[in-house]
């Protein structure tokens, strides 16, 4: 027996490059939706219902694939072969190092300056249990942005609904030929409420430490406690209520623009937040298996976005909740390992992280 819903596929044009891209739509007997692209594997639009039981999008869209090509800030990709920052663009595996073309002043930053986001994907329509599912899967040659291997890698979205809500759940993996790191993750800018500031979003993860930077946005290797700090989300905290404390990370990054450490890493998926909408009523509970999530709440969005209605998209109209393995792992041993996670894949293992952002009202 199919499970309730449909997966439809149209075109949605064409890179630079000639690409022909589709949009595939996962949709539910409800009517609520979620689209995704073949190009950056983008999750372009998310529809589900507020509490009236209207539907509205949650996810920040772009009108087409040219502003898609233009934008910075990678909005909606699955980003790749490595999420986050790479101190130097620089990295050893086996004693041979290598190096990723810097894009993030003297940093690589998600794969590189053609990372997976710059990148069509192939699609195809997968049988799902639960509801429509669409896998997207990309081949990365060996030496591509300087990472050693070719690397397969995959992810899945999958679309359901019960009497609880609607849930999008998100499967990455990937396979290599040769050992190399891999970290991927979902770059969805989140705004429950449609409109206006997610500063009044309140949010809760159950994070007891997170990971101070540098000037550069790079970890420093300390796993600092979140007590008395504006990153202590352990309890329901308005997103805007500490942004503009005089903290120093908080100056360094202009806002939230840093990892914190999920509690319970390594014990499989679960869940590890919330985030509401004050003003629709609208609730995501955030489960994964990652061991964490990059807080950040669109500090370099500077209006240059414009969503498919011409509205401006400026800092403070959304946030990403990036659940990966902590960033520029493969240069900090302390962040692997003890349910932590391996930053390097090898031949015949399987990276793979599920996510679920599951919505009620």
């Amino acid at each position: 027996m199919s499970a309730p819903g449909t997966a439809t596929s149209t075109p949605f044009g064409r890179t630079r490059r000639g690409e022909p891209v589709e949009c595939w739509e996962l949709r539910l007997p409800s009517g609520a939706s979620a689209q995704v692209l073949t190009f950056g594997a983008v999750l372009h639009r998310l529809r589900v219902p507020d509490a009236a039981g209207a539907l509205g999008d949650v996810v920040v869209a772009l009108p087409d694939v040219a502003a898609r090509e233009r934008a910075e800030g990678y909005p909606g990709a699955v980003v790749g072969r490595v999420a986050n920052r790479i101190a130097g663009g620089r990295f050893s595996v086996d004693g041979v190092e290598h190096r990723v073309p810097l894009n993030d002043g003297p940093n690589a930053l998600h794969g590189g300056e053609e990372g997976f986001d710059r990148r069509v994907w192939r699609a195809e329509e997968v049988p799902g249990a639960e509801g429509p599912a669409v896998r997207l899967t990309l081949r990365s040659l060996d030496g591509d942005m300087g990472f050693p291997g070719e690397l397969t890698a995959q992810v899945t979205y999958t679309l359901a609904e019960d009497g609880d809500g609607v849930r999008l759940r998100l499967e990455h993996r990937a396979t290599t030929t040769a050992p190399t790191p891999v970290n991927l993750t979902s770059h969805a800018y989140f705004a429950l409420d449609g409109t206006g500031t997610v500063e009044d979003h309140v949010l809760r993860l159950a994070a007891s430490r997170y990971l101070p930077v540098d000037e550069h946005l790079v970890p420093t290797g300390e796993l600092r406690d979140v007590s008395g700090t504006p990153f202590d989300f352990r309890s329901a905290t308005r997103v805007g209520e500490r942004l503009r404390e005089a903290d120093e990370q908080l100056l360094l990054a202009g806002g939230y623009d840093h990892c914190l450490v999920l509690d319970g890493a390594g014990t499989g998926e679960r869940v590890v937040g919330e985030l509401a909408g004050p003003r629709s009523g609208r609730r995501m509970q955030l489960r994964t298996d990652a061991p964490g999530v990059q807080l950040y709440t669109g500090n370099f969005l500077d209006g240059s976005w414009r969503t498919p209605d011409g509205r401006p998209v400026r800092q403070g109209d959304a946030l990403c909740l990036e659940t990966q393995l902590l960033p520029d792992a493969v240069n900090r041993p302390a962040f692997t390992g003890g349910g932590l996670g391996e930053a390097v894949l090898r031949p015949g293992g399987v990276f793979a992280t599920t996510t679920t952002f599951a919505f009620s009202a």
